[in-house]
């Protein structure tokens, strides 16, 4: 019984830390995810500063894995090139340490004071962010609160786990299996690559052998090859990620694995040779610490004597990824789908939905094409209209069908990005594209009725008079303005372009409504016969429909502002 108590002991420390873990890092996540579109320009062509943004993501998401997974659907989506993913890689790995150094407080204190152990405050942490949470004003988006809760609960887990090794720390299983590892530098390495591939988080399985160091129970030699493996079995979330990615980013994850693998190699054969004739040091305990600072050595390490070779890097992960037959057959074959829509695809990835501000912003960058086609659809098909070019209205039907497909894959899409953990400004974001993709789509179907029109009066031999030849340019040129502005509006949250929109808008209105009356005075006086009469009618009330859809659009962006 008491062993089975310690295994429950075990299973539930390890659930309350990973549970601590994506508390926090969810917290940490919104905080910082608004900004990271922005840090992720200044990584262009810029190495260094990829080194650094890596390690800033992944010290605030306490996943290395999480930021590699994002790399990897940034590669995927064209937001980063292979040579910027390599800085940014390097840069999760140191960024991962902090982790471990959280949890070398637990011994950083003296018994003597053990009202300063992070574990004495952990309950606190928890109850003050479960109150604020349950009675606070910003209840679950409250970053503060989840931040405490997760931070709490981190502590209280390792507490936990710690409690249920410490009885069996002098067992000799325990002891013959770390004498074993520390003197077989490859069975070390690949025990922790196989733990932390199982358990898919470094943080969790560097916070393990952490526990058990607390407990005496890890000779030195043994631990530093065990923290070896556990950098490589991180790299299984990536790889498992760029599964059914494209060719480019399969090698971002494979860039992952050979800097990781690489720097195993370099340093295993390192502790190897210096083991030989320090035996009684490597063979002596190790502490926490001493594994938090052999983890920032390594990684830091690893980073500095692999930067010059990042282009290297790039080089040999395109050696190994080799493109496919299924790739060949896709350029040669192109599937149902048009080069807009393949882009469209691509660029969602759904890996990028570990960042709900980089999506927000691929998917508005989306929007924006989407709602630019269709302005060249609705210019087109009143070109066709006063220009007789029946000829062309296939093209007008083909956009067409691209609108409406982008219309589909964006709101799935968007439903993905609503089920996230957002903030009350990215929720209105989110609300505000889904209305304006709806928008859009109905502008886009009064230009394909346009084109219709069009095609009636060149099946029926209609034509319009001079008079209204000229009012129909007038009033598309007006409406093509005032949507063009509301396109403005959106992409770059421009209140001037809002009100451009509303004021075109009021004239679009006062124009149709003018044009109705003095076209219905020529059908009485004869100037213009019925059947041309009825097209224009529909024509300007298409025309007037995309400008209030175009207001819409823009009164969209003015919640925003």
């Amino acid at each position: 019984m008491e062993f089975i108590g310690s295994l429950f002991g075990l299973i539930g420390g390890l659930g309350m830390f990973l549970y601590g873990m994506t508390v926090m890092s969810d917290g940490m996540q919104k905080a910082a995810s608004s900004r990271m579109s922005k840090f992720l320009n200044l990584v262009t062509g810029n190495r260094v500063m990829a080194v650094v943004l890596g390690a800033a993501i992944t010290a605030l998401v306490q996943s290395s894995s999480a930021t590699t997974v994002m790399v990897v659907g940034f590669v995927n989506a064209g937001i980063l090139n292979l040579s910027q993913s390599v800085g940014i890689i390097m840069g999760a790995n140191i960024g991962t340490t902090i982790t471990a150094w959280m949890v070398s407080l637990t011994q950083v204190s003296s018994s003597s004071l053990a009202f300063l152990k992070p574990e004495f405050f952990a309950p606190l942490l928890v109850g003050v962010g479960a109150f604020r949470l349950l009675f606070g004003k910003k209840g679950k988006d409250d970053l503060v609160a989840n931040f405490c809760i997760g931070v709490g609960f981190i502590f209280i887990g390792l507490e936990f786990m710690s409690d249920s090794v410490s009885p069996y720390a002098d067992s000799p299983i325990f002891a013959k299996a770390f004498q074993v590892m520390g003197g077989n530098p490859i069975l070390g390495i690949l025990t922790g690559a196989v733990v932390t591939g199982i358990i898919q988080s470094s943080a969790a399985s560097v916070s393990i052998l952490q526990t058990l160091a607390l407990s005496g129970a890890v000779p030195r030699a043994a631990g530093f090859y065990i923290t070896l493996g556990q950098n490589i079995g991180t790299c299984v979330t990536a790889m498992l990620s760029s599964t059914g990615a494209s060719r480019t980013a399969k090698r971002a994850a494979v860039i992952h694995l050979l800097f990781n693998v690489t720097g195993a190699i370099l340093f295993g054969a390192i502790i190897f040779f210096l083991s030989l004739p320090m035996k009684s040091f490597f063979q002596g305990q190790l502490s926490p610490v001493e594994i938090s600072l052999f983890h920032t050595i390594f990684n830091v390490s690893c980073t500095i004597v692999l930067f010059p070779f990042g282009d290297l890097l790039v080089n040999l992960s395109g050696t190994l990824v080799r493109e496919s037959k299924q790739d060949k057959e896709d350029e040669e074959n192109p599937n149902h789908y048009t080069e807009v829509e393949k882009n469209l695809i691509q660029h969602l990835d759904k890996r990028i939905l570990e960042s709900p501000a980089i999506a927000i912003s691929a998917t508005k960058a989306e929007v924006v094409n989407m709602a630019r086609i269709t302005a060249v659809n609705i210019s087109h098909a009143m070109g066709i209209l006063l220009e007789e070019k029946v000829e062309e209205i296939q093209e007008v039907y083909a956009r067409e069908k691209i609108i409406d497909n982008m219309q589909k894959l964006l709101t799935d899409y968007l439903i993905h990005i609503g089920n996230l953990s957002l903030n009350e400004n990215q929720k209105l974001e989110v609300t505000n594209m889904f209305n304006t993709i709806t928008d859009v789509e109905r502008a886009a179907d009064h230009a394909e009725n346009i084109a219709e029109q069009a095609q009636y009066a060149q099946d029926h031999d209609i034509s319009f008079s001079e008079i209204g030849q000229d009012d129909l340019k007038k009033i598309s040129n007006k409406v093509m303005e005032s949507f063009e502005a509301s396109i403005d509006a959106f992409e770059n949250n421009d209140l001037d372009a809002v009100v451009r929109t509303a004021h075109l808008e009021d004239q679009v209105d006062e124009m149709e409504e003018d044009m109705r009356e003095t076209h219905i005075l020529r059908l009485s006086s004869g100037d213009c016969v019925p059947q041309a009469g009825v097209i224009f009618l529909d024509v300007i009330s298409d025309l007037e429909r995309i400008s209030d859809h175009a207001d819409n659009v823009a009164g969209y962006v003015k919640t925003m502002i």
